[in-house]
């Protein structure tokens, strides 16, 4: 485990830099140095309160750093001067719970961002959102409701409903934690299709199946740090670090 710091990656989407971030007197990220190259897919495996999610948040600035560096394709987005919001545009993000309007059809829930942020008329955002319905196998439910539909279902639609912002790339926090166990395969079918497209993704994950199909590389977290990064198969398999073993004895 290197406590130097990364170089700035020329290939990379996200490059995360010495990362430190304190709740009060807590420290949360202790020195993360952590890239995603374009079109990489990297899962983010650990254990509860380990730090996972806080980088995710610190990626896109849901979270801001204590110190550190998060660039997004070269952009410092902890910058000060930086406009967040013209960054983050290009990050899509879906979340354990779907946040999804109840109060609107699938289509205004994957049209409203889209003519409020993008400007987009009507007729270009209706047909970007059947797109993506389309991509993740729910163009039969544009019209439906949010409470018409399945946990699956619902998530999908929040993964449409990012897509349909034309992001380069694309974080998920625990997507399918809050699904139950028999729909949690349709969700992953979805991101894996995006996987095969060239998204470029951080996925925070405890499926292990999905991390060792899908993902390029895998990142072990525990206490704040990163303490071990490989290829799926060897991390998963021929773990290197002690506390890495410990993990994965526990979940697989």
């Amino acid at each position: 485990m290197s406590e130097t710091p990364t170089p700035p990656r020329a290939d990379a989407a996200i490059d995360v830099q010495q990362l430190h971030k304190y709740f009060g007197d807590l420290e949360v990220l202790k020195g993360i140095d952590f890239h995603v190259s374009t079109g990489e897919v990297v899962c983010v495996i650990g254990p509860s309160g380990s730090g996972k999610s806080t980088l995710l948040r610190c990626v896109n600035r849901l979270e801001d750093p204590t110190s550190g560096k998060v660039l997004i394709n070269g952009t410092d987005i902890t910058d000060p001067n930086v406009d967040v919001n013209g960054v983050r545009a290009t990050i899509g993000m879906v979340f354990q719970q779907f946040n999804l309007f109840p109060h609107l059809s699938v289509l205004r829930n994957l049209t409203i961002a889209q003519r409020r942020v993008l400007k987009r008329d009507r007729a270009e955002a209706e047909q970007i959102a059947r797109d993506n319905l389309e991509r993740v196998g729910l163009s039969e439910k544009a019209e439906a409701y949010p409470g018409q539909l399945s946990g699956g279902q619902q998530q999908r639609v929040a993964i449409a409903r990012a897509l349909s912002m034309n992001p380069e790339m694309m974080l998920f926090d625990e997507p399918t934690s809050a699904l139950d166990p028999e729909l949690v395969g349709e969700v992953l079918s979805s991101m894996q299709r995006l996987a095969q497209e060239g998204m470029t993704m951080m996925v925070v994950t405890h499926e292990m199946g999905f991390a060792r199909e899908v993902a390029d590389r895998v990142v072990f977290m525990d206490g704040g740090v990163v303490v071990e990064e490989n290829d799926p198969v060897s991390l998963l398999e021929d773990p290197q670090e002690e506390r890495t073993k410990q993990f994965l004895s526990m979940v697989l």
